[in-house]
This record gives structure tokens, C-alpha cells and sequence, in this order.
């Protein structure tokens, strides 16, 4: 069963669904049927790619948000946060263009590392402060993953990958996604927001119900043919 997931790594709740995402998969008897795949979006494209701004500041300038109702938003999300298990730390988050590390997501796609990866850029950004739009800090979370770091340099100061970062935003807009997280179950529902473990349990047996159990063969004798003949 597939699951793909458009998420950003500036994003608190997507970093919650992650979170919630892993709890519900973890109590499901058919967890290593699942195949996930990380799809990119970028919450904000507009910012420059050398700027970074504090969560403040980025509220206040971008938003038009006063530091007291930022400070309010932020507040709810920290505990949010802690429900899920993250400790999120938004006085020493960066806020910055995401398309790099994007390119990094898609390189550990590669090596079947793209969940351990979206989990790096995730506590670089909200919990260690990082600067997730620098090359070196890329490359540094890159090798802490086993991936060589020249590799990740040259991937992340070239346009490789930027054509499939580009479609995933393209499918997201196709499919009428226009916030993350947001998940696509086995290309039959979307699930939209960082919903709670449960309902996310809930919604993967449903579709797992719908659209794997029916096709898998339980039969206690094969008596059918095929192209090598008959079995009974």
C-alpha cells in the first residue's frame, strides 16, 4: 500500500503528522505492507535563498502577525508538539527557502533513507536552530545519514533534482492540495492537516480494507490456470 506524503520542512505540523503518521503505522498488523513516499511543497517560495529570518520576525514582516498573537500561535503549536514528542524550539528556528533541502530529500530517496532524512531537516530546523538552506549544513546532515558528502555537494550546488521537486508541487496543485501535511492513501483518499494517531489508524486500515485485503489470496486451494497450465 503506497502513501505519499507533500509535506515542507518549515512546516510544525508536518513535522507533528510525521509523528502521529509513524504512531498509527507502528500498531498496524499489515505496517510492513506500507511504502511511503516523501513528496516536496514549498510553503513559501518567495524567500530568498542566501535570508533568514526568525519565526518572529518572518510572522511580523511576511504575515503582518504582532509578536503577541505570534507568540500565542506559536505557544499552541509547542504543545501540540509535545503530545506528538517534539520539543519544538521556534526562538532559535530559522526561517528560510526550502527548495535545497528538498534536494537533499530527494538524494536520500535514493538510498531508501527519505523518512530518516525528513526527520533530520526537521529537528535542524525546529529543535537545533540550523540553517536548513545552507549547503554545508545540508551536507553535514547528509553524512550523518551515510551518504557521501561530495555527493550531497555537488547534488545540492546543481539543478539535478529541481525538475522533480518542481512536478511534486506541480501534483500537489493538480490534486488540489494547498496546505501540508497531507497524505494520499494507496491513490484512492486524502487525508489533509496533522490529524491524531488514531484517525490516521484509522483511515490506513479503511483504505487498506478497500483496496489491498480484497485483492490478496486467501483461498486454502489454488485451483486455477495459468500460462504454464492448470493446478489443482
Amino acid at each position: 500500500m503506497k502513501i505519499e506524503i507533500w509535506s515542507d520542512v518549515m512546516c510544525p505540523f508536518c513535522y507533528i503528522g510525521k509523528k502521529n503518521f509513524e504512531q498509527a503505522l507502528e500498531n498496524l498488523s499489515f505496517k510492513d505492507e506500507v511504502k511511503v513516499e516523501w513528496k516536496s511543497f514549498q510553503l513559501d517560495p518567495t524567500l530568498e535563498h542566501a535570508e533568514t529570518k526568525t519565526t518572529a520576525e518572518y510572522f511580523r514582516e511576511k504575515k503582518g502577525f504582532p509578536e503577541e498573537q505570534a507568540k500565542q500561535m506559536t505557544n499552541q503549536v509547542i504543545q501540540m508538539g509535545k503530545a506528538s514528542g517534539i520539543d519544538f524550539n521556534f526562538e532559535k528556528a530559522l526561517i528560510t527557502n526550502t527548495f535545497t533541502a528538498h534536494k537533499l530529500l530527494h538524494l536520500a530517496k535514493k538510498y531508501n533513507k527519505s523518512s530518516e532524512m525528513e526527520e533530520e531537516l526537521f529537528k535542524a530546523h525546529f529543535l537545533d536552530g540550523k540553517n536548513v538552506g545552507d549547503i554545508d549544513t545540508l551536507v553535514s546532515l547528509a553524512v550523518s545519514l551515510g551518504i557521501d558528502a561530495e555527493e550531497a555537494k555537488k547534488l545540492l550546488q546543481s539543478e539535478e533534482f529541481d525538475y522533480e521537486i518542481n512536478q511534486d508541487i506541480l501534483e500537489a496543485r493538480n490534486n488540489g492540495i494547498s496546505g501540508v501535511p497531507f497524505f494520499i492513501l494507496n491513490g484512492k483518499y486524502g487525508v489533509s492537516g496533522a490529524q491524531p494517531a488514531e484517525v490516521l489508524k484509522n483511515a490506513l486500515t479503511q483504505t487498506y480494507e478497500e483496496t489491498v485485503f480484497p485483492f490478496k489470496d486467501n483461498t486454502q486451494n489454488n485451483l486455477s490456470c495459468d500460462a504454464d497450465g492448470c493446478s489443482i
